[in-house]
C-alpha cells in the first residue's frame, strides 16, 4: 500500500471515527442472511427498481384501456351572424337574417372489435415490461447483496488478520524483551535489537492500517443497511464451519440459464421485439369498430331560410378503416423489425455465452480455493514448526537474528494466508451464486 493511499485512508478514518466514537460503540454479530434481509428493507439503491415495478404494473392497466370503448362528448354555444346572399356572378347581394343563438351537443361512443392484434400485442409488451421491471429489481438486489458479501467477508478477513497481527506483535515484544535482556549482558549486538524493533514498528503500522480498513468497511456496511453509525458489525464466525456444496459445472450452468436475471432480461427483449413486429404488421390489416352517437343541434341553418329550431338525431353502425398508405409504408418498418429481432437474438446468445464462460471460470476458481486451503493449512503447520525450532536454536545461540526474522515473517505470512484462504472459499461460492442469479 502506497504512503499516499495510507494517508488518505487515515485521514478519512479520522473524520469518520470522530463521530463514531463520540457515541458508545455497540458490537453486533450479524450473519450474511441478516445483512441480506436488512439490505432488502433499507437499501436506497433498490428503491427506484421497486418503484419501477409499480410503474410497469400501471403500464399494463394503461395498455388494457385500449380494449375499453371510446366515449366523446361535445357541448358548444355560439353567436351566429346574419348571412349574405348573392347571385352566382356576385351581383344582387342581399342580407339573409339568421337566428343568432346556436347550440350543439353531441355524444358518440365507439368500441374496437378487431385491430389486427395491435391491442393484444401492446398488452403483451406491457406485461413483458412489467416482468422486466421485476427482473431489474432482482438483478440489482443480487448486485447489492454481492457487494455486501464482499464488504462482509473483507471485514471478516481484516478482523481475523487483526487478531493474527496482535498475536504476532505480542510474540515479537516478548522476543524483543529477551533480546534486550541479552543485550544488557553484552550477548546480543545492538544492531540485532534495532532490527527487531524495526520489525515491531512495521507490525504496529500494519495493525493501524488494518484497524482503519475495518472502520471504513464497517461504515460501508452500516450505511447500506440503514444502521446507526455507532454499530460495529462482527461477522458470524460459524460461517467458517459451514459445509458448502461443490456442484459440478453442468449443474451450475443449468441453474444459471434458468435463473440469471440478466439472461432472462435478454430473452424478454427478444419476445418484446417479436410482439412489436406483430404490431407493425397489423398496420396492413383493416380495423373494425362499432359506433353509436346522438346529436342535438340548433338552429337548422342548412335550410334557406334557416329554421330556428333544435334538431336531434341518433345513429349506430359498424365502421371499417383501412390505411392504404400502409401498403407502401409498412414494408420498410417490417424490414427494420426483422433486424431488431435478429439483433436481440444475437445479444441473447452472446449474453448466454459470456455468462456460461464466467460460470466455468468461477467454478474452477471455487475448486481451486479448496486446494489453496489445504496448502495453507500445511504451510501454517510447517511455519509454526520452523519458528519453534529456530527460536529454540536462537535461545541456545545456534541461530542468527536474521534466521529469527525470516522464521517470524514466514509464520506471519502463513497465518494471514490461511485466514484469506478460508474466506476465499466463501467468497467464490457466493460469486457463483451471484453469477447464476440465485444469491
Amino acid at each position: 500500500m502506497s504512503k499516499f493511499t495510507l494517508f488518505i485512508m487515515s485521514f478519512y478514518t479520522s473524520l469518520c471515527t470522530t463521530g463514531i466514537y463520540a457515541q458508545e460503540v455497540v458490537r453486533q454479530v450479524m450473519s450474511i442472511n441478516d445483512i441480506f434481509s436488512l439490505a432488502d428493507q433499507n437499501s436506497k439503491s433498490l428503491r427506484p427498481f421497486a418503484t419501477g415495478i409499480n410503474e410497469a404494473s400501471k403500464g399494463v392497466k394503461v395498455a388494457k384501456n385500449a380494449r375499453l370503448p371510446e366515449i366523446d362528448v361535445a357541448l358548444s354555444f355560439s353567436y351566429i351572424g346574419d348571412g349574405f346572399m348573392t347571385d352566382r356572378d356576385f351581383s344582387n347581394g342581399t342580407n339573409a337574417p339568421m337566428p343568432h343563438f346556436g347550440n350543439n351537443f353531441a355524444i358518440e361512443a365507439s368500441q374496437v372489435i378487431y385491430t389486427g392484434g395491435a391491442v393484444s400485442n401492446g398488452i403483451a409488451i406491457a406485461k413483458l415490461q412489467e416482468e422486466n421491471a421485476v427482473l431489474s429489481l432482482e438483478d440489482n438486489r443480487n448486485k447489492v447483496r454481492f457487494l455486501l458479501v464482499g464488504y462482509y467477508l473483507d471485514l471478516f478477513k481484516q478482523q481475523n488478520m487483526l487478531k493474527v497481527y496482535e498475536k504476532n506483535i505480542e510474540q515479537t515484544k516478548q522476543v524483543l524483551k529477551e533480546l534486550q535482556a541479552k543485550g544488557s549482558e553484552g550477548i546480543v549486538l545492538k544492531n540485532d535489537i534495532t532490527r527487531y524493533e524495526l520489525l515491531l514498528s512495521n507490525l504496529e503500522l500494519t495493525h493501524t492500517q488494518i484497524q482503519n480498513t475495518i472502520t471504513i468497511l464497517n461504515n460501508h456496511l452500516t450505511t447500506t443497511l440503514g444502521l446507526s453509525n455507532n454499530i460495529m458489525l462482527t461477522p458470524d464466525t460459524t460461517i467458517l464451519s459451514r459445509v458448502l456444496p461443490i456442484n459440478n459445472e453442468e449443474s451450475w450452468i443449468t441453474t444459471t440459464i434458468t435463473s440469471s436475471p440478466t439472461l432472462r432480461q435478454a430473452s424478454l427483449a427478444v419476445q418484446m421485439s417479436k410482439y412489436q413486429d406483430k404490431i407493425i404488421r397489423s398496420e396492413r390489416i383493416p380495423k373494425l369498430a362499432l359506433f353509436a352517437g346522438n346529436k342535438f343541434d340548433g338552429p337548422i341553418i342548412i335550410e334557406v331560410p334557416p329554421i330556428n329550431k333544435n334538431f336531434n338525431y341518433w345513429y349506430v353502425g359498424v365502421g371499417l378503416k383501412y390505411n392504404i398508405s400502409s401498403l407502401y409504408k409498412t414494408n420498410k418498418a417490417v424490414s427494420r423489425s426483422k433486424f431488431s429481432i435478429q439483433r436481440n437474438v444475437e445479444q441473447y446468445e452472446d449474453t448466454k455465452e459470456q455468462i456460461e464462460l464466467a460460470v466455468k471460470a468461477d467454478h474452477i476458481k471455487y475448486l481451486e480455493t479448496y486446494v489453496e486451503l489445504n496448502t495453507q493449512q500445511k504451510s501454517v503447520e510447517l511455519a509454526n514448526q520452523n519458528y519453534t525450532v529456530i527460536r529454540d536454536r536462537y535461545k541456545n545461540d545456534m541461530a542468527l537474528i536474521t534466521d529469527m526474522l525470516d522464521a517470524s515473517n514466514s509464520k506471519l505470512t502463513a497465518e494471514v494466508q490461511l485466514v484469506n484462504a478460508q474466506i476465499n472459499i466463501i467468497y467464490n461460492y457466493y460469486k457463483l451464486l451471484y453469477i447464476s442469479g440465485t444469491l
